[in-house]
């Protein structure tokens, strides 16, 4: 396996392919978003990694403040940003209630979120799914981004967004603020 990532060492995904730099969700200023787990640009503990990683896919602990008035709902996205294969890969994709200003370690696991936090489909189902880089590619940015949503998110034709894929919920949404802390893991 660390032959694969050593070949692919030179094929990242793009920044500007995260959802962080999509035009509808730009809009407005920044927030912060910290983490108890972890700080921004520091590398992720291993329980934070996928299971098959040797990890406990526990998502880290999230806090965040300077959320702007009026926001209507939260869209947390976690991406892989240097995923080689078609563009980010989401780990992680959850609506939240506005009120919401933290999430405890774990509080993103499938099947068991929170009130006020519906899990959505990401790359590889629903709930959190801790870093799992190739063997030998390097470091891998993950990227926590929390959107302040004008509105709650809705898809034509009346579906719900827990139905939908990741691309379909992220052109949805209309963001007037927005925070991010990133993290990096990497597998020798």
């Amino acid at each position: 396996m660390a032959l694969m990532g050593r070949l692919l060492r030179n094929r990242r995904g793009a920044p500007e392919d995260l959802a962080w730099y999509r035009p509808n969700l730009g809009e407005g200023g920044e927030f912060e978003v910290t983490s108890g787990d972890f700080a921004h640009e520091s590398r992720l503990d291993i329980r934070h990694a996928m299971k098959r990683a040797g990890g406990r896919d526990v998502s880290p602990a999230l806090s965040w403040s300077g959320v702007p008035e009026g926001t209507a709902q939260l869209l947390l996205v976690v991406e892989d940003q240097d995923a080689p294969f078609g563009g980010p890969f989401v780990h992680a994709l959850a609506l939240l209630d506005a009120g919401i200003g933290e999430l405890p370690s774990g509080a993103l696991a499938s099947g068991s979120a929170p009130e006020g936090v519906e899990m959505l489909r990401s790359s590889w189902g629903r709930g959190y799914m801790g870093p799992a880089p190739v063997p030998g590619h390097g470091p891998h940015r993950y990227v926590f981004q929390l959107f302040a949503l004008t509105e709650p998110v809705t898809l034509t034709g009346g579906r719900s967004p827990g139905s939908a894929k990741p691309r379909e919920v992220l052109a949805a949404a209309r963001a007037h603020g927005r925070g991010r802390i990133d993290g990096f893991y990497e597998r020798p």
